[in-house]
């Protein structure tokens, strides 16, 4: 690939990756606290590539003289940059979910949660509260959880986000269990608002063995997929 190739190839990465960070489509990929990061990589790569476009002008001359014709095909490499900008990939889902043990670490800290009802929490830190309180936390307070829907092989019904560590490429699912008032239809994959509260009830991921609470179903209802898909610590 000729330089004039590598610049543009180089130009268009840098600019698909500013792209993704000033929209939504970086949540597909990473979390949003690498935003920044995303950015300011993306605003390099496509500094380095007009730096590249420029010293080319300047030794056009001297390459003239002295021509090495470059196969043409080498343009092809852009393709991949235009699906990504134009093909976001969908956000991991049940089938994903539900063949991964639920992977809920330890809190670092229980912050005091706030007094208004609902308590609105995310999905991991109700989770947490559930297994490693013992639900002391919650009490019997209404709780509202938003996540998607997967089901077990015995049928259980459970509320499901994806955590992130650093990208979708580390991503895992933390699962709650449902009991109580569910809908009695339920298509994998769709996401619900859960109104309900704690419960003892637990249960054992056959994938991995490790703990599963659930949430006593009070209300749910069904509400578009979020535009940032993903949890994460911090």
């Amino acid at each position: 690939m000729n330089r004039q190739a590598q610049a543009v190839l180089l130009f268009l990465v840098g600019g698909a990756m500013v792209f993704a960070g000033v929209t939504d489509l970086s949540l597909r990929y990473v979390k949003a606290g690498l935003r920044p990061l995303l950015l300011v990589a993306g605003v390099v790569l496509a500094g380095a590539a007009l730096a590249t476009v420029w010293y080319e002008l300047r030794a056009t001359r001297e390459r003239e003289h002295h021509p090495h014709p470059e196969p043409r095909t080498s343009w092809l490499l852009v393709l991949p940059l235009f699906a990504l900008i134009l093909l976001a990939p969908p956000a991991l889902d049940s089938y994903s979910a539900m063949r991964d043990g639920t992977a809920l670490p330890p809190p670092v800290g229980l912050p005091a949660l706030p007094a208004a009802d609902p308590l609105r929490l995310t999905v991991v830190d109700y989770a947490d509260r559930a297994v490693y309180d013992h639900g002391r936390s919650l009490g019997d307070r209404p709780v509202e959880i938003t996540g998607f829907v997967g089901f077990d092989h015995d049928g259980t019904v459970y509320l499901i986000r994806m955590l992130l560590n650093c990208c979708a490429a580390d991503a895992r699912p933390v699962k709650v269990g449902l009991t109580g008032q569910i809908p009695p239809v339920l298509r994998p994959d769709s996401w619900l608002e859960i109104t309900g509260t704690y419960t003892v009830r637990q249960t054992k991921d056959p994938v991995n063995n490790a703990t599963i609470p659930f949430i006593e179903v009070k209300e749910a209802k069904p509400v578009p997929a979020p535009a940032e898909p993903y949890e994460s610590l911090g």
